[in-house]
């Protein structure tokens, strides 16, 4: 075998580095996924697809990429990433506003850092909690930072802050100032590379011991801490990193709008949509958050244009895949791809699914009926 070819458990893998390997299947997902993503500002232009949405999508996704870190592997379950995805954003739109730094690389920068510094002194206070307690701590924390934002004079309150370090152009990428459609696909395709990198990083990560240790850690703490892991210090530090995944979105988020205001970045709902995103795209991939993020927040943004009650469509896509889809769009495919292909081998199968679901539908018939009955007459 090459150096880029393993024989791994009977088949042959492409390695992509030390450790790193892919199955066939794996290696063909990545490369249409890739070349999916480049050929998006194409597909745009010649469709009607929006490619704001789907650049917003993919930055959403990369936030819940980082919380997903927290989701998967130590189980734990964050309702304040809204906090660094907003600090990012408001990291970059400070720098702008009130420094005039032009330079969009030093906005992202400024906007990692100060997510970094954020999720540096909130997970101090949580990495000891659990549960409940976890979620609503960083709830509180994130409307704290809404709050304290919306009330500042030095944030401009609720209509935010430009991105325009001038006031009129947005700022330069690699040193060139670019006209509107150039630095939209400039901005587009250098965060196509920071997504696949921030992928290899975190794909690194979590199949490193560290990565391990938090996968012990959210089996059972207890038992973690008795083999020797110093369990809230490790949590501690994937707190961070994933609050500095929400921080590179949000400045990202801030070089692409333009404008920062506390409603899209910091209110309470984008941590719930951000959470919902790493569990519509399936929790248990990598890359299944960027899948969630990017068909959530392009529902979210079209389907007003279609559908009058466009908020409930959130609510039934949510119903959708706790009942049909339980580990989310790419969890669900090998499942999914199995059970056709087990179909087509016992077509029979398929008559046994159409009983299925015919009975589920009368089970819920009878349901509905008796509880009309119970309502309307008071008695069964």
């Amino acid at each position: 075998m090459s150096r880029f070819f393993v024989e791994r458990d009977g088949e042959t893998r492409v390695r992509l580095s030390e450790g790193m390997e892919l199955t066939k299947s794996q290696s063909i997902l990545a490369v249409v996924g890739l070349a999916v993503l480049f050929v998006v500002p194409d597909i745009a232009r010649l469709t009607s697809l929006s490619f704001q949405a789907i650049h917003r999508g993919i930055l959403f996704g990369l936030a819940a990429v980082g919380l997903n870190l927290l989701l998967r592997h130590t189980e734990l379950v964050s309702f304040g990433h809204a906090a660094f995805f907003g600090v990012g954003a408001y990291g970059a739109a400070v720098l702008a506003s009130h420094f005039n730094v032009s330079s969009g690389l030093l906005l992202l920068l400024g906007g990692v850092l100060a997510a970094t510094t954020i999720s540096v002194l909130i997970g101090y206070f949580v990495a000891g909690y659990l549960d409940i307690y976890f979620a609503l701590l960083t709830l509180a924390f994130n409307q704290v930072l809404y709050a304290f934002v919306l009330q500042s004079g030095y944030f401009n309150f609720s209509d935010g802050l430009s991105v325009r370090p001038d006031g009129l152009n947005p700022p330069t990428l690699f040193g060139l100032q670019w006209t509107s459609t150039g630095y939209d696909l400039i901005l587009y395709y250098f965060t196509v590379v920071v997504l696949v990198v921030s992928l290899l990083v975190m794909w690194k990560l979590v199949n490193s011991p560290f990565g391990r240790a938090l996968d012990a850690i959210g089996q059972n703490r207890t038992r973690a801490r008795f083999v020797g892991i110093p369990v809230e210090k490790y949590v501690w530090v994937a707190f961070v990193i994933s609050g500095i995944y929400g921080g590179l979105a949000g400045g990202l988020f801030a070089l692409l709008q333009l404008h920062v205001s506390p409603e899209p970045t910091l209110y309470a709902f984008v941590s719930g949509e951000i959470l919902f995103m790493a569990i519509l795209g399936g929790f248990g991939t990598l890359v299944g958050p960027v899948v969630g993020g990017v068909v959530l927040v392009y529902m979210l943004v079209q389907a007003p244009f279609y559908v009058e009650y466009y908020n409930a469509l959130t609510g039934l896509l949510l119903l959708a895949v706790v009942l049909f889809l339980p580990e989310g769009i790419l969890g669900s495919i090998p499942k999914i791809g199995t059970g056709l292909a087990r179909r087509r081998r016992e077509p029979e199968l398929f008559r046994e699914d159409v009983a299925t679901i015919g009975s589920s539908l009368r089970q819920g018939v009878t349901r509905a009926v008796t509880t009309v009955r119970i309502i309307v007459f008071g008695v069964n």
